[in-house]
């Protein structure tokens, strides 16, 4: 991981807005993009006493952030910019391309198409798997595996393994740069797939960590970051295998402290997850501590292969990571997610909770479902024109859970609100199987229930609803208790009981109305 200076300093951007904040209205995303501009990178943390820019607890405007199926997300910080590179996740095959994605602030995503095709490497034909940025000498240097060669293949002279290629720019177009494999043979049993590269801030000599077929090895890159070092004992591989590990090496550094990570499980399969160990030295040893990511079946499955945003200037940590929504079976189908990495006063990692959130800030709504309606993002709510019955609808599975949204109805007569618990989703007027909360301008809050096609209305609360008004809806159903609050989180306006339906997705719907929605959270009660 590279090591980058800026002539801006982050910390007095922050101070400046804290002095002249009272004096000066400046929107948010704004704010972000002056500050994300301003970002360099480092290995190390250096906690910033005010309240710093891009604190979030996950993707607030959603997971995925970006759309299409990727998968293997490694990252860098490049000009004030976050940078993501994932493998494009298709058939073998098909694998014969690289995108990355750039943002100023984390929300905000710009896709950069073909950084490296194989075109540009001569000896790859498929797999262009899981790349691997960084930058010295004034150049940047992408790793990456190519041919998914398997070990009798390697012995009989087959090509394939893991490439550098090298680019003026970050978002490329990069090409290979010494024309074969900088790896392309097994060593002490592991595939040449899945690198990461490290440059330790301590000393400045980078580390390849690579290694699939459930082991691994940590390899010397020399200066030229394109052909392999060698160690005091003469050798060029060690092997650093910890327990459980399959695949996916991934290493950070904070406080001194080396954290080597890796994926466990099949990545087709819902066990892929990820794992770690620390230690005080690049080499290892790396004794498996914990599994800090693995599925959740109210969230998706497969989550694994990480990489790790560090917010410069802070100690704030996000893992990077793909993963399967809860419908899909394909196993290429695999999303980019992160969420909030947080550390125990010891230095361990806390266990990474997969949060389910959209604010809309980032203008999309690629993790959401509709069911009739005409539905678009606009100045940051989920809008729906007028409809005679429409539905959006998150892949999750909740059961006993949090849900938060504001809702506003913009016109119609009819009502407005939240779906939970709900499955067998089709396209029509209460169309699907579950419960519904909402508000409506004749003066109501209303909890009914669906039963393809038949709703049921169990309780009624009078309420002013104003149109075009925002209003906080809140749901909690903990087994068959459940509760509707609006505006006052603290007094429900609708208490019921109700056994029909124990767990299903999440969603919002309007019934003979336009409506938009906002502040989406989902949470499981603890």
């Amino acid at each position: 991981m590279g090591s980058f200076s800026s002539p801006i300093n982050l910390t007095s951007i922050i101070r400046l807005f804290a002095e002249f904040g009272s004096g000066i209205r400046v929107k948010g995303s704004l704010v972000h993009l002056i500050i994300g501009l301003a970002m360099s990178k480092t290995t190390s943390a250096s906690p910033i006493a005010s309240r710093p820019a891009l604190d979030y607890t996950t993707s607030e405007a959603g997971n995925p952030f970006v759309e299409g199926w990727y998968a293997d997300p490694d990252t860098e910080i490049y000009n004030g910019l976050y940078w993501v590179y994932p493998t494009s996740s298709y058939a073998y095959e098909e694998q014969t391309y690289l995108d990355a994605f750039s943002s100023p602030d984390l929300v905000n995503w710009t896709k950069h198409p073909n950084i490296l095709t194989i075109a540009d490497v001569t000896w790859a034909t498929k797999a262009v798997w899981a790349p691997a940025p960084i930058s010295r000498n004034d150049k940047y240097y992408l790793y990456f595996g190519a041919n998914d060669i398997q070990e009798d293949e390697a012995a009989s002279g087959a090509v394939g393994g893991i490439g550098v290629a090298v680019s003026d720019k970050p978002e490329g177009p990069y090409v290979d740069v010494i024309g074969k494999p900088l790896i392309g043979d097994y060593h002490n049993g592991a595939q040449p797939i899945d690198q990461d590269v490290f440059i330790d801030d301590a000393d400045g000599q980078a580390y390849i960590y690579y290694g699939g077929h459930s082991h691994a090895n940590v390899a010397k890159l020399n200066e030229d970051m394109v052909s392999i070092g060698t160690f005091e004992d003469g050798t060029q591989f060690k092997e650093i295998t910890p327990e459980n590990y399959v695949e996916g090496s991934q290493m950070i550094k904070r406080n001194g402290i080396y954290y080597f990570m890796w994926s466990e499980g099949g990545w087709t399969g819902p066990d892929y997850s990820v794992s770690y160990a620390m230690s005080d030295s690049p080499l290892g040893p790396f004794n498996r501590l914990a599994k800090i990511l693995q599925q959740d079946t109210a969230v998706a499955k497969g989550s694994g292969h990480n990489g790790v945003i560090h917010v410069p200037d802070t100690d704030i940590w996000y893992i990077v990571y793909h993963r399967r929504p809860l419908s899909e079976t394909d196993g290429n189908h695999r999303v980019l997610a992160y969420d909030r990495m947080y550390f125990n006063e010891d230095g361990t990692i806390q266990p990474i909770k997969m949060l389910v959130k959209d604010n809309f800030a980032d203008g999309n709504m690629f993790d959401w479902k509709t069911y009739g309606g005409d539905w678009a993002v606009t100045d940051q709510r989920l809008t729906v024109a007028n409809s005679a019955g429409a539905r959006a609808v998150l892949d999750t599975n909740f059961i006993d859970l949090i849900f938060d949204a504001t809702v506003a109805i913009i016109d119609g007569s009819g009502d407005a609100g939240l779906v939970f618990r709900a499955s067998d989703l089709s396209t029509g007027i209460d169309q699907f199987k579950g419960y519904y909360a909402g508000i409506s301008t004749a003066g109501t809050v209303t909890l009914g229930k669906s039963d393809a096609g038949t709703r049921t209305l169990l309780e009624e609360a009078n309420m002013d609803i104003i149109r075009a008004t925002e209003y906080q809806l809140r749901v909690t159903a903990i087994g068959s208790e459940i509760k509707v609050f609006v505006n006052d989180l603290e007094e429900a306006k609708i208490v019921i009981t109700d056994d029909l339906f124990a767990s299903g997705a999440n969603g919002v719907e309007a019934r003979n109305s336009g409506a938009r929605f906002g502040g989406i959270s989902v949470a499981e009660t603890s």
